[in-house]
């Protein structure tokens, strides 16, 4: 029988536990911070940033939403961030992607206190979780959320082969790389890929972030496979779907996420689990 991986239940837990840890910090007068700042007017953005604040200020977090008009220069917007860098009260900072054209996006990512890196995106962090170190630094959420997805299966990952069919910053490429550090073998693909079909169907756990709509379907998937869907797309009638036809898919495999309700809960829960990560560990920086 197929596993439905709940997100929505799996991040209401991770949330419980997130709401618990933010007080105990206040019991000693402590409160996490995120900044998320947000440049210009894309609708698709003001939406996601909604969601976290509602989200964040649920759970106890401070959370403050930094609006910025679409003409903002770039060391404007960089002075926006050194600020937030100090501000001791801050403990993740987040600048909401896309940014309007004519910023320079790697510029402002770089310009993060790796420390206060809440969306686990600087180059520092970034290698640090592509070389596996050791120690306390934040990874990208989405990738992170679904590493604790495969983890509720209590399924062994050791071993087995992962394909990845995307190769964003965001989710492919770090999601590989985690992939890789839990022990398993992994192959990285794209849309583009020539004969996508021949690594899909060997894959025990089949990852799928490239935002085509059904790209997926039940001849691409390995029978027993855990299948994770990472797109938010929008069929012929409007409908939110995924980058795996669900329907088509779900009787064939060990387990899947369904669109909505699987990756998408997870990464803002993960968001707010790494905000409360960063506060506890600038606090055991600070003693």
């Amino acid at each position: 029988m197929t596993t439905i991986i709940d997100g929505k239940q799996l991040a209401k837990d991770q949330n419980d536990q997130t709401k618990q840890r933010v007080a105990a910090l206040a019991s000693r007068g402590i409160v996490p911070g995120l900044a998320v700042i947000i440049v210009g007017e894309d609708p698709a953005s003001a939406i996601y940033v909604r969601n976290k604040h509602r989200k964040a200020e649920q759970l106890g977090i401070n959370s403050i939403v930094r609006r910025l008009p679409a003409t903002i220069s770039q060391a404007d917007l960089l002075a926006v961030v050194a600020d937030y860098n100090q501000d001791p009260t801050i403990h993740g900072i987040l600048v909401q992607s896309p940014l309007p054209a004519g910023l320079d996006e790697p510029a402002v990512i770089n310009a993060i206190d790796p420390r206060k890196d809440v969306d686990g995106f600087h180059p520092l962090n970034v290698g640090r979780m592509y070389t596996n170190l050791p120690g306390n630094y934040p990874v990208s959420c989405t990738p992170r959320g679904i590493m604790t997805m495969l983890e509720s299966l209590h399924t062994p990952l050791r071993g087995k082969h992962a394909v990845v069919v995307g190769r964003s910053n965001i989710v492919g490429r770090p999601m590989a790389a985690l992939l890789l550090n839990a022990d398993m073998s992994v192959t990285i693909t794209h849309k583009f890929g020539s004969n996508l079909r021949a690594l899909t169907t060997t894959a025990d756990v089949l990852v799928v972030a490239t935002g085509v709509a059904h790209l997926i379907k039940e001849v691409d998937v390995k029978p027993g496979a855990i299948v994770i869907d990472v797109g938010m797309d929008r069929d012929e009638n409007g409908k939110l779907t995924g980058d795996v036809d669900f329907d088509g898919v779900k009787d064939k495999v060990a387990a899947i996420t369904p669109v909505p309700g699987g990756v998408g809960p997870m990464t803002i829960a993960t968001l707010m689990r790494q905000t409360v990560d960063l506060c506890e560990w600038s606090e055991q920086r600070a003693k």
